[in-house]
This record gives C-alpha cells, sequence and structure tokens, in this order.
C-alpha cells in the first residue's frame, strides 16, 4: 500500500513537471485534483498499460521497443479521458473537449516521454525502482 501511495505521489509530480514543460498540457492547480490524476495514472500503469504491453511484444520486437512510447502515449490519453469524465480538468492540446488530431497524439507522446524520464529519476532516487524484481 505505502508502494501504491509513493507512486500516486511520483505520478502527480511527474504531471506537474509536464505541464510546465509540454505547452498544451493542461491540469488544475488544485492539489486534490492532481492527487486524483495521479491515482488514475497509478491504477492505468499498474493494472491496464502490463496487459497492453503483453499484447503489443510482438510489435515492440519488430520495432526495437518504440512502441513503447506509443503505448506510454495511449495510456496518457486513457488518462486524460477518465479524468474528463470525472470532471478533473486534464487536457491534452484539448483533448478530450476539442476535436482529436494528430497535434493530440504528438503531445501526448511528448508529455509522455517527460512523464518517464520523471517518474524513472524520482523512482530511483526514492527506492521505488525495480529490476528483475529487486528494489534497487
Amino acid at each position: 500500500m505505502i508502494d501504491f501511495i509513493v507512486r500516486v505521489g511520483i505520478n502527480t509530480a511527474a504531471v506537474v513537471v509536464a505541464v510546465k514543460v509540454v505547452p498544451e498540457i493542461s491540469a488544475p492547480e488544485d492539489l486534490v485534483k492532481l492527487l486524483g490524476i495521479g491515482v488514475i495514472l497509478g491504477v492505468i500503469n499498474s493494472y491496464i498499460r502490463p496487459i497492453v504491453k503483453a499484447l503489443a511484444f510482438p510489435i515492440s520486437l519488430l520495432t526495437l521497443g518504440l512502441v513503447g512510447l506509443v503505448i506510454n502515449a495511449a495510456m496518457l490519453l486513457l488518462a486524460a479521458f477518465v479524468s474528463d469524465q470525472l470532471e478533473l480538468g486534464f487536457l491534452i492540446a484539448g483533448w478530450p473537449d476539442g476535436p482529436f488530431a494528430l497535434d493530440v497524439v504528438v503531445y501526448a507522446v511528448v508529455a509522455a516521454l517527460v512523464i518517464s524520464v520523471v517518474s524513472t529519476i524520482l523512482a530511483f532516487f526514492l527506492g521505488q525502482k525495480r529490476i528483475f524484481g529487486l528494489r534497487v
């Protein structure tokens, strides 16, 4: 349970960094809503992402792992959709309120890359990084 709480904090901090760095990503200033977005990302990354990665494993072999960026962007778009349904205010280039266009996908990929880098760095320094199932 403590691991999940730390992961939610890491996800929340990573979303805040992505909002500051990527121009078309917007999130509310309210801490409770930001923590809600962190919980949504934590649940998606814990339960849905491993299933999608397992199903995409053959494609991942062909693309040398680059499909992982697309999976991360898709998980971020799913988090934006769920947060819109819960009225948390997490938008990627105006989506899900606006139209779904190429710029939404591009900003989602960039934001997913930023969130991945920040999450990895924070998890490493907070002792949450696992390599081959062992905590580093």
